[in-house]
């Protein structure tokens, strides 16, 4: 995955069988287009979802291996990413709690609980972040 910057992007996460889905407007699944936001500054990252009463989409913490829930208003879903994006693990995570450090993980995904559930994410599967 190439640097990213602190901004925003989409995520798609593919149907079915895990692997990436196929380009927009050809006619074949190209599977789920989230709203994404990216904190890849070190700023950016130690904010996260800090202080929101709610957040629609999911945020990218790059380069991330945990997370914690410290301050936080509501609990959330949290997908341990690998360098290529394939999900290691996806938990979900009450406020105050302190997420133990993923080994191989490169990137960490948010997302308002029960969302990840929703979009198929699971173990295996890798999206890919869009313009």
């Amino acid at each position: 995955m190439p640097r990213r910057h602190d901004g925003t992007a989409r995520l798609r996460v593919p149907h079915g069988d895990g692997a990436p889905g196929t380009e927009e407007g050809t006619g074949h699944d190209a599977g789920l287009v989230i709203p994404l936001e990216v904190a890849a500054s070190y700023r950016a990252r130690t904010r996260g979802l800090l202080g929101r009463d709610f957040f629609e989409g999911a945020l990218l913490l790059t380069p991330a291996s945990s997370v914690h829930t410290f301050r936080m208003r509501f609990p959330i879903d949290v997908a341990y990413l690998d360098r290529n994006l394939t999900v290691l693990a996806v938990r979900t995570m009450r406020p105050w709690r302190l997420g133990a450090p993923r080994v191989r993980s490169r990137h960490v995904l948010e997302a308002p609980a029960g969302a990840m559930r929703l979009w198929g994410l699971r173990p295996g599967v890798r999206v890919e972040i869009l313009p």
